[in-house]
């Protein structure tokens, strides 16, 4: 299990330390910092390459960096050049207290308690939501960011699907051509989606064209079902024969509530390729496409551009 950014702040002084020699202050390299501690903690090959859900960071790399920020503001570091750093007497000292090195022993520091005073009244004047006190002693900055932004679109997710179960079915088929379109099926001509429930042809409910021109097709089932109203195995062979009738060898089922297990297991075995979304799915996909909702705000998370500053 990889160790929160706090529990990473001593072992990170403590190589910093290392390069300390008879009074001679040695730097130590970020990323060396890293692999020694991704050592020392045993971390395994899939926790050492664990990324954040955005991709382009890795959870351990973020940690550290966030005890790095720290143990900097602090005063127990000092930046050197790009990515490398040195301890401080600050530090040294720190490392001699018999206690953790955490926020709360850092807060003894003025330069530590400004830094967080400044962040926190920067949040509170663009939002009304704080993170809990409890929750920031445990993960970083970034992390707590992304918790928020999942319980905000969970949350939103559950909201959408459950609107969508009450709306129209005249409304639900154009729902749904509208979500199609925009994930790039049929590109914009008119005619690449036919309305669904409207053909009345032998358990298909619509089509939609995979390209432009019409060449392939797939074949579409939807139920607008109340939560626990799984679609079964039945639903699933009965679409498959439609699918036969029509030589068809793509299918769409969607449904707001969910599929049975043995709804699974029939589409596997069927050997067609039978996409199965669910309301979850449908929800995800929605809210990805902007489907009945909207971008109320964008936040860029920015970082520093290391090769902007090096010398």
């Amino acid at each position: 299990m990889i160790p929160n950014y706090q529990e990473f702040m001593r072992p990170f002084l403590q190589i910093a330390f290392k390069a300390y020699n008879n009074g001679q202050v040695n730097e130590v390299k970020l990323r060396d910092v890293i692999n020694q501690l991704a050592e020392q903690f045993n971390l395994t090959d899939e926790e050492r390459t664990e990324t954040l859900p955005s991709g382009k960071q890795s959870v351990l790399d973020n940690r550290v960096g966030w005890a790095r920020t720290y143990l900097t503001k602090a005063g127990l570091l000092d930046v050197t050049r790009r990515a490398h750093f040195v301890i401080t007497p600050r530090g040294i000292e720190a490392l001699k207290d018999n206690v953790d090195i955490n926020n709360d022993y850092l807060k003894r520091f003025d330069e530590f308690v400004a830094f967080k005073q400044k962040n926190n009244d920067s949040t509170e004047t663009q939002s009304t939501t704080v993170v809990p006190a409890e929750a920031e002693s445990d993960i970083t900055p970034d992390e707590a960011l992304r918790s928020a932004y999942r319980k905000i679109n969970d949350a939103l997710a559950e909201e959408i699907i459950e609107r969508t179960r009450k709306v129209t079915p005249a409304f639900f088929e154009n729902l749904l051509i509208e979500l199609l379109l925009a994930m790039g099926y049929g590109g914009t001509g008119e005619g690449a989606a036919h309305a669904l429930g409207k053909s009345g042809d032998n358990g298909i409910d619509g089509v939609i064209n995979q390209d432009p021109l019409g060449v392939d097709q797939i074949y579409i089932q939807a139920k607008r079902y109340a939560q626990g109203n799984n679609v079964g195995s039945g639903d699933i062979r009965d679409f498959f024969g439609a699918l036969n009738l029509k030589k068809a060898q793509k299918g769409i089922f969607i449904t707001t509530s969910d599929f049975t297990l043995s709804a699974m297991q029939t589409a596997k075995d069927l050997g067609m390729r039978i996409v199965l979304i669910n309301g979850k799915e449908l929800a995800k996909l929605m809210l990805r496409y902007n489907i009945g909702s909207r971008d109320e705000q964008v936040l860029h998370l920015k970082k520093i551009d290391e090769e902007f500053f090096e010398a």
